[in-house]
């Protein structure tokens, strides 16, 4: 509340400029909002709900011995209550018509038992789907958090994490709920308007026609909500998602809303978001009384015409009083199966929906793990080419690539070229043939201005992205032909922004370590890393470093990656800028532990500055996504001037 008021009374020229629609931020979601929120309405004209929702029983098969079970229970259940207007119209019939107390007191404990007996299947209805439904969800929320770790990070880079968030949380709670009432009661309900229907026609066949007269209005009525209501359903979804990326930007930006006081301007936005979504949801109430309206309104005109009709035909000795009491009971008791359509409707559209959502994500192509050549038959042209490739020599003279020194040995990048797959087509490759040798044993600086590519080459290695076309070597192999498992066994990374998990500080430097590693492995990485800090920390390395690592220091949080890189002695290390975030006397440090890392395995490094550079034994340098010059760092400052320029800026803005 403090919040609004202070927002209220800031003056207008004093208001901050919506931090959420800085272009940055914009860009950030537009990616996925765009496709999903504009094509909603089209999707949802163009899809069948029970053909999206029949993609859930690969999911409900293992259960759908005692989910039967529970909604034949229901029907029982259901059944049972329509037997009550039959006791009714004996008792009017019979014991009241007769004056027989004991009669009507029979009558009653026959009403207490049937009443008993439908709460009692009802309850055991509830008991049956409550278990396995709950394990429904537990395994859909677990697949879909499998397949998120197998998709490619293309896809991540697209998606806002409060969509995926919303889809894992929100719409698999909905599903649980449709599979829990409106999937079993959908039935349910058709059964017990069927079965009802039919005692009324045998009670008295012109009343049960009246009583069908809405039906066709009913219908139409139905049709007409499923379609609208369906597109509004994904727009709410989609809002839900969209501020569900907001909440989570929020919290884990604070520092940055707090540092630059854009906590009103966040709260407008937020309050913005909530705003549409409000609106949203207020369609869909509408949309709901309309429909239940028409439900309600006209069926309760039906039973009153019916009234009418029955009385007078009472009157007149056509119709006996009981069987009058028993057709309006039937019709009453079906009250709330029909009253109930739209609401299930609504909650079946809404399913589906999320059903929809849910499936646009383990849809999408997860990454193989097996290598290349069992995915497809390899072609003619796939045929390995280091035989012409490794004859090219490396002059030393820092004029040329360099790529080639006759060994086939280390890490090779073979006219690599890369272009992100959401680029339009035709525009210039990040990467254009690429071609570069780290000699087995070698340390190799990548040097290149900002945009240049350097991340991205960085990122070929591990295969977090692939290659548009060439080829990367891992020792002569081919890593499209080496599992994932195999291939990130072999290679370690570290990036420049260091990611902790809410994990423990030795839990997360032994994700980089074998299964079987233990505090040896720890504390070396620890030592190379400089990162002897974590053993003061309150529990050691035992303790836990909190979400994004962020009660640590950016150095620390840098340190600990980069000992998580080390840990499992790779036989390639990639690290992109790792010392960036370092004092002078603690880079200082690093380096000397790292030579003696680095001399030990095959490293490719993204520098900025001349002292980490230093610790490569050749340099490369990066310009316009090409490979344009290859040497020591002397030989690059005598005989390549944008190298000079490079290293000459980075030194000024130490100083």
């Amino acid at each position: 509340m403090s919040t609004t008021r202070a927002t209220a009374e800031e003056p207008e020229q004093n208001q901050e400029p919506e931090l959420t629609q800085e272009p940055e931020r914009a860009a950030e979601r537009e990616p996925v909002a765009a496709p999903e929120k504009a094509g909603a309405p089209e999707q949802a004209e163009g899809r069948s709900t029970v053909r999206m929702l029949l993609r859930l029983w690969p999911y409900v098969r293992p259960v759908r011995a005692r989910l039967s079970v529970a909604a034949f229970v229901a029907i029982v259940a259901s059944c049972v209550g329509l037997f009550i207007p039959l006791v009714l119209k004996w008792m009017v019939d019979g014991p009241v018509a007769d004056r027989d107390p004991a009669g009507v007191w029979l009558g009653a404990l026959y009403l207490l038992l049937l009443g008993l007996a439908e709460a009692l299947l009802f309850g055991l209805r509830r008991w049956l789907v409550a278990r396995p439904l709950a394990g429904v969800e537990a395994s859909m929320r677990a697949d879909l958090y499998r397949h998120l770790q197998r998709l490619p990070v293309a896809f991540h880079d697209r998606w806002a994490s409060g969509q995926l968030l919303s889809r894992a949380t929100t719409d698999l709670m909905l599903l649980r709920m449709f599979l829990a009432f409106p999937l079993t009661f959908l039935l349910v309900n058709a059964v017990t308007i069927v079965v009802g229907v039919v005692i009324m026609l045998v009670q008295d066949w012109t009343l049960g026609l009246v009583i069908l007269g809405p039906v066709v209005p009913v219908i139409v009525t139905c049709v007409l909500f499923e379609r609208k209501y369906a597109a509004v359903a994904r727009l709410a979804q989609d809002q839900v998602g969209d501020l569900t990326t907001v909440v989570e930007e929020s919290v884990l930006g604070i520092r940055i809303i707090k540092g630059f006081g854009r906590h009103r301007s966040q709260a407008r936005a937020f309050r913005e978001l909530s705003r549409t979504l409000r609106g949203t949801e207020l369609r869909k109430a509408r949309l709901l009384s309309a429909i239940w309206g028409v439900i309600i309104t006209l069926p309760e005109l039906a039973i009153g015409a019916a009234l009418v009709l029955g009385v007078v035909q009472v009157a007149d000795g056509v119709l006996s009083a009981g069987t009058l009491v028993a057709f309006l009971s039937t019709a009453l008791a079906l009250r709330w199966p029909v009253d109930s359509i739209g609401f299930l409707l609504a909650m079946s559209q809404e399913a589906a929906t999320a059903t929809e959502r849910y499936f646009e994500v383990m849809d999408e192509e997860p990454e193989s793990s097996a290598p290349r050549s069992e995915q497809r038959p390899l072609d003619d042209g796939d045929t390995d080419t280091d035989t012409d490739t490794d004859t090219d020599t490396d002059t030393g003279t820092g004029t040329g690539t360099g790529t080639g020194t006759g060994q086939p040995g280390g890490l090779r990048f073979h006219a690599v070229t890369f272009r992100y797959p959401d680029a339009a087509p035709g525009t210039t490759p990040t990467l254009d043939r690429v071609d570069l040798h780290i000699r087995p044993g070698e340390s190799m600086a990548l040097v290149g201005a900002t945009g240049s590519g350097k991340t991205t080459l960085t990122a070929l290695v591990p295969r977090l992205h692939e290659v548009t076309s060439g080829r990367i070597t891992l020792d002569g192999e081919d890593i499209t032909e080496m599992s994932r498992e195999e291939l990130r066994a072999k290679v370690a990374v570290a990036f420049e922004e260091p990611t902790l998990f809410s994990a423990t500080v030795g839990e997360n430097i032994l994700m980089g370590a074998r299964p079987d590693a233990g505090e040896p492995e720890l504390d070396r990485a620890l030592a190379i890393a400089q990162a002897e800090f974590a053993h003061a920390l309150p529990q050691g390395t035992g303790t836990q470093v909190g979400e994004q690592g962020l009660s640590l220091s950016g150095g620390q949080r840098q340190r600990l990656a980069l000992a998580r890189a080390v840990v499992g002695r790779p036989r390639f290390l990639v690290l992109d800028d790792p010392l960036s975030a370092l004092d002078v006397h603690t880079e200082a440090a690093v380096e000397a532990a790292l030579r003696r890392v680095l001399a030990e395995t095959t490293a490719l490094i993204v520098a900025h500055r001349p002292s980490t550079v230093l610790l490569a034994d050749r340099v490369a340098l990066l310009s316009g996504g090409r490979v344009t010059a290859v040497g020591t760092h002397q030989e690059l400052l005598r005989t390549n001037t944008e190298y000079a320029h490079l290293m000459s800026g980075t030194e000024e803005d130490e100083r």
